[in-house]
């Protein structure tokens, strides 16, 4: 048994303080544990150093030039100085020179009062714009119905280009042309619509300004709620109670169902219901097809279909597992289909006056809800199941932009019909919550009994990208796969291409962490949050599971809204039926991303 070495320790000082730190640190993290945060913009502690922005030199004593700190690892002895009138002034130049090529609408600016420049600028006490000259200009890129893409503001951090490689597995973005031509873009500058992007929305969650941002449909709802001939409502996802409070200054980690009910009442939505319902919902439609596919020799294993960035990153790479795939529709869209069908002629409400919004994490959800496979025939008409959907961030703003004081709203519910839940479907926007959801259900499809320990821990970890585990079900063993981040579904899914694992059940989720990391949530404060910290996404994983230990039905098959739906209107999962309205198809998309922009949503 080889013994592993241990780390050697590292002593150096940093503005006239010792510290004491393992080898192989840099000196930007050997700062931090001083308190002292030198300025950066291109680093990132989940990306690959680049040490590109040059905001972060320092003073090394012994060298004869400043030296990128989030680049440079320290040394025995090692003397730094990162607060030196010569550094300040050339990280201030720096600054300015990142600022002339820059445009001037800080006050227009989704990201004013947020932006990462803005706070460097004046931290390092820019005042004025001293460099004029020439400036780039590139038109924005509008073809996605996820995401924008501004070239003017970029700021050639390389933050988006190296998560879209590392963290998600995509390569969709890059650099062409040089020097001060030089631009991310897709590659052959084509649009996104033309590209792999799979929609997913961490490039906006990295990015330091407001080179990429969602595509905002916020006015679209505001005024179909202003219509009196619309019937408005308003699903919410599980991840964005987790994390809607950090919107208004809170810490992460603390649920917000109540108080977002409330608001979106205030915001004038006629209807206010709980995608945890709709997710109660697929866990009974996917449940069963897995039991099916398990008892009859079906394509094993079956992989899940509820994230969107993880639907298209199939069809565009992995095309030769899509009949592995559940045909489940996502929490969404099934609400949606609900809310067009079954509540409509509940209510006697026509289906041309329902217009269904989704408050969701995830930018790639606006991808899905334009998808022409999501549309329903109703009466010969196809019609989009989710009308609009808007982020986390997009309904922060809409509940300021009505002068609304969310902390101090009451606790409000759900309306009933497509408001109730259990604690499984609250699962669901963290990493290892579909695969948890599932278990319980399946235990009690296959053996007729309830499950009594429902918690899984070993599929509960969001540092893991990949995790195995094995679900025993009396004397039957079942193989599970978890992975988020689609770096980490490579990983997960070459194992199947290679016949390893003997998997029966794989849950991909796109975003790390799952939906709690999604593309549509609160950005990280400027200057002091880190974007998809690992410890914040930890906290907003456990907000979801306090949901879940606080509901007493714990079981998708225990909710009376679930058990009803089916007794009057679809008899039972997996029914002619429930396949008619609850499931949907997959398919190959070419290598170049190409379709047609024409159904990208309807008008």
């Amino acid at each position: 048994m080889t013994t592993k070495a241990p780390t050697k320790t590292i002593t150096l000082t940093i503005d006239n303080q010792q510290v004491s730190v393992p080898e192989g640190t840099t000196v930007m993290q050997a700062a931090e544990k001083l308190a002292i945060r030198i300025p950066r913009l291109c680093y990132h502690p989940r990306l690959h150093l680049e040490g590109s922005c040059r905001v972060c030199l320092v003073e090394i004593e012994g060298f004869s030039r400043p030296m990128a700190s989030c680049t440079h690892p320290v040394s025995e002895g090692m003397v730094v100085h990162t607060n030196t009138p010569e550094i300040r002034e050339t990280r201030k130049t720096i600054i300015e020179l990142l600022i002339a090529n820059h445009p001037m609408d800080c006050q227009t600016c989704e990201r004013d009062g947020n932006c990462e420049l803005q706070y460097l600028a004046y931290s390092s006490g820019v005042r004025d714009r001293h460099y004029e000259g020439e400036k780039k200009h590139y038109e924005k890129d509008l073809s996605s119905p996820s995401v924008i893409r501004d070239p003017d503001k970029c700021i050639l951090c390389g933050r988006c280009v190296r998560i879209c490689a590392e963290v998600q597995g995509v390569s969709a973005l890059g650099y062409i042309n040089r020097g001060f031509k030089t631009v991310v873009t897709p590659a052959y500058n084509a649009p996104f619509t033309e590209s792999v992007c799979v929609t997913c929305g961490q490039c906006i969650n990295v990015c330091p300004v407001a080179s990429f941002l969602e595509k905002d449909y916020t006015k679209d709802v505001i005024r179909a709620i202003e219509d009196p001939n619309k019937h408005v409502i308003v699903q919410i996802a599980p991840s964005v109670r987790a994390s809607i409070g950090e919107g208004f200054n809170q810490p992460p980690g603390i649920p917000m169902t109540g108080k977002a009910v409330a608001a979106l009442r205030r915001l004038g939505f006629d209807e206010v219901f709980d995608t945890q319902m709709g997710a109660d919902l697929t866990i009974m439609e996917e449940t069963a097809e897995f039991v099916k596919r398990y008892k009859e020799g079906g394509p094993l294993p079956l992989i899940t279909s509820c994230s969107s960035a993880w639907m298209k990153f199939a069809e565009h790479f992995y095309p030769d597992l899509i009949p592995n795939i559940s045909t489940a529709k996502s929490p969404m869209s099934m609400l949606g289909t609900m809310a067009k069908t079954y509540y409509a002629q509940k209510k006697g409400i026509p289906v041309e006056k329902i217009f269904n919004v989704g408050a969701m994490c995830c930018t790639a959800k606006k991808f899905e809800a334009a998808r022409p496979e999501q549309r329903l025939d109703i009466d010969g008409e196809l019609v989009p199941s989710i009308d609009r959907v808007i982020t986390t961030r997009e309904l922060v703003w809409m509940i300021k932009n009505a002068g609304l004081d969310f902390m101090r709203l009451p606790d409000e519910d759900f309306d009933p019909v497509l408001g109730m839940s259990t604690g499984a479907g609250a699962l669901f926007g963290a990493t290892g919550g579909l695969a948890e959801a599932v278990y319980r259900t399946a235990y009690w499809m296959i053996s007729g009994k309830d499950l009594e320990q429902v918690v899984v821990d070993e599929v509960r970890s969001v540092a893991d990208g990949v995790k195995l585990w094995v679900a025993k079900i009396g004397d039957i063993k079942l193989n599970f796969g978890v992975a988020h981040g689609l770096t980490n579904a490579h990983t997960l899914l070459r194992m199947v291409q290679r016949g390893e694992g003997d998997f029966h059940f794989i849950e991909i989720m796109g975003c790390p962490g799952g939906c709690i990391g999604g593309g549509g949530q609160p950005y990280a404060r400027a200057g002091e949050g880190i974007p998809l910290d690992i410890e914040n996404l930890k906290k907003r994983a456990e907000a979801l599971r306090s949901i879940d230990a606080g509901k007493k039905l714990k079981c998708s098959y225990e909710n009376p809204d679930v058990v009803q739906l089916y007794k009057e209107y679809l008899d039972k999962p997996m029914s002619e039926m429930a396949h008619k309205l609850l499931h949907t198809s997959y398919k190959p998309r070419l290598p170049h991303g190409v379709w047609n922009p024409d159904v990208l949503r309807a008008d």
